[in-house]
């Protein structure tokens, strides 16, 4: 619903508000109400037109208030695939009151009433329309400084702005060197294993050319006692055949 403007007191009708605002929204309905108040003891017959009838409803575009009461008109605008430029309406509205007789209904209400040949005196008063372009959505706040940073402001109010700050200036050196100390340590460790594993390498080098170097006098020396054993069946068999 719109919001409420200003109102009007005419000799008949107090019209309230006197100016129809309306929220718009493309492709929406949008709704403003007014109030009709007869502050009289006599019967009010009243007519709302408009300059754009095929724009808006009016519901009740035609009624009766009753003495010392009030009446409320819903005027409901239909939606729209445009919207104005500059968000500008020249819509109109107008809305007539006449003296009707005691207890007249809604049903005895006629067009002629409302007329200047019908005798009777006829009170107009003139609306406007005005559009309200909807709220924009809050812009984004930019991050502040760190010297303007709330957190910063509360820090500096209990007294610990200076000790985290420098906490933090301490960590963002103290961490570098210990990422450092860390991985020339690492590189240490990896050095000393890979000179561990070459030394270990040489020395199961070292075993494998003794134990070939062992095999081999072995098998030289075997071959020799057998030389020797054959030469001695030899001459032994020799001597037999002589002998």
């Amino acid at each position: 619903m719109a919001s409420p403007g200003p109102a009007t007191a005419g000799e008949l009708l107090r019209i309230d508000p006197v100016e129809l605002r309306f929220p718009f929204e493309l492709k929406k309905q949008i709704s403003c109400s007014m109030q009709l108040s007869n502050l009289s003891d006599d019967y009010i017959a009243f007519k709302v037109k408009t300059t754009s009838p095929k724009k808006y409803s009016v519901r009740p575009n035609t009624g009766v208030v009753l003495p010392r009461s009030t009446c409320d008109v819903v005027v409901t605008m239909q939606a729209q695939r445009e919207a104005p430029p500059d968000m500008q309406c020249k819509d109109k509205f107008l809305v007539q009151s006449v003296i009707a007789p005691s207890g007249v209904t809604v049903k005895d209400i006629t067009g002629e009433m409302f007329t200047k040949e019908s005798g009777n005196k006829v009170e107009e008063v003139k609306l406007r329309v005005t559009y309200i372009a909807p709220p924009q959505p809050p812009s984004p706040v930019p991050e502040e400084s760190e010297e303007g940073s709330p957190s910063r402001v509360s820090e500096s109010e209990n007294g610990d702005s200076l000790g985290g700050g420098f906490t933090r200036a301490l960590r963002e050196r103290i961490e570098p060197q210990e990422n450092s100390l860390e991985a020339g340590a690492l590189i240490n460790k990896l050095n000393e294993e890979k000179n561990s594993a070459i030394q270990q390498n040489h020395k199961i080098r070292q075993e494998l050319d003794m134990m070939r170097r062992e095999i081999s006098k072995k098998r030289g020396g075997f071959s020799f006692i057998i030389v020797i054993i054959v030469a001695l069946i030899g001459i032994f068999l020799g001597y037999m055949m002589k002998s």
